[in-house]
């Protein structure tokens, strides 16, 4: 996330910090906006943020949603690159910890997601489509807390960053963390964890710079990249982990090759067994800005550097947020669908959006 991180807290951490409602937010001008998001960003840095009871159960949860326009300056524009506008939808929910949305997984079919955030909650709901099978609506939503292998929810900005999520074969869960480089083994979402045992030089990645980049592949393997962790200028480290029995992985290292200002956010298969992946950069004067990339499976090797080719540019006045997390199915006519989730960092500024896209083969 580009938000800046939380003063550190104790070992047990602070409580959740409260949240405003913000479901009569309206837009403002990009400039202002971006003038504003700075100053909140420092202060952000200078104190703590009030706290919030943590409710340890999980809840049916409400969400109100409003479409989105795809471009804000041509309303008849429907594709960016090889992805087709599919909907999008901003959401809003009366819940304190509703928001901050770090990753997202979609059921083969369509039919439910599944998201965890920045403050260590989770999210499903079902996915709700118009008659042409475009994104209207989400319905049936649960939300509850991440917990701990002390089966208590988590707490503190340094335990509770949950940052990416893989969808085992067996339908459990593999959830990455920053702040505590680590990577947990969640039967369910609602459950108690078990620690994996992560590469070597994991605890190596910058305090907010760690794995928002996971995904678990068809044969079990773990595919994990830093988001700012580098050996040499250009190329991201990336992990593979291939499963070595007993719930443990055996790890070797890749190299992602970047561009500048632009950090690896997302990363999901494809049906045909390719990757996305969601690369983000964000400053004052440009704003947020997306890169939705593709590679082939076969490029990850022990060792090996990928370089992915962009499928499409996000950038205003396209509908664009901090997206920070990518998801793949197939849809009713066997096209390519991706969604993507933003995370708002709680801030009035920016949305929790959802955005369908059709891939262009």
């Amino acid at each position: 996330m580009f938000a800046l991180p939380a003063p550190p807290g104790p070992a047990e951490g602070p409580a959740v910090a409260a949240r405003p409602d913000l479901s009569n937010r309206r837009f403002l001008p990009d400039f202002f906006r971006l003038l504003v998001l700075a100053c909140l960003l420092l202060a952000a840095a200078c104190g703590a943020p009030a706290t919030a009871p943590l409710d340890t159960r999980s809840r049916p949860l409400e969400i109100r949603t409003q479409k989105e326009p795809f471009k804000l300056d041509d309303p008849s524009a429907r594709q960016v690159g090889r992805l087709i506008w599919r909907g999008g939808l901003s959401l809003h929910a009366n819940s304190a910890h509703f928001g901050g949305w770090s990753d997202l997984h979609v059921t083969p079919d369509g039919s439910r997601l599944a998201s965890v955030s920045d403050v260590g909650d989770w999210l499903i709901a079902s996915i709700d489509y118009d008659q042409h099978g475009n994104l209207s609506g989400i319905s049936n939503a649960r939300i509850g807390p991440l917990h701990g292998p002390d089966g208590k929810p988590l707490v503190g900005k340094e335990w509770s960053d949950a940052e990416g999520m893989a969808r085992m074969p067996d339908g459990s869960w593999m959830v990455s963390f920053e702040g505590h480089h680590r990577i947990w083994h969640y039967t369910t979402l609602d459950g108690v964890p078990v620690a994996v045992d992560a590469p070597e030089d994991f605890r190596r990645q910058p305090r907010n710079g760690g794995v928002e980049t996971l995904t678990a592949l068809r044969d079990g393997r773990l595919i994990a990249i830093s988001e700012e962790y580098s050996l040499r200028s250009g190329f991201n480290v990336g992990w593979i982990g291939v499963p070595a029995g007993e719930g443990r992985y055996a790890w070797s290292r890749f190299e992602y090759a970047t561009i500048p200002d632009f950090h690896p956010t997302a990363i999901a298969q494809v049906p045909d067994g390719s990757l996305v992946l969601l690369e983000r950069a964000f400053d004052l004067i440009r704003g947020v800005r997306v890169r939705i990339m593709h590679f082939d499976a076969s490029t990850l090797r022990p060792g090996g550097t990928v370089h992915a080719e962009e499928l499409a540019f996000l950038a205003s006045p396209y509908v664009v947020d901090n997206l920070e997390g990518i998801s793949a199915a197939t849809g009713r006519h066997g096209e390519i669908l991706l969604w993507m989730i933003s995370d708002d960092n709680f801030n009035p500024l920016q949305r929790n959006l959802l955005l369908m896209f059709e891939l262009v083969k």
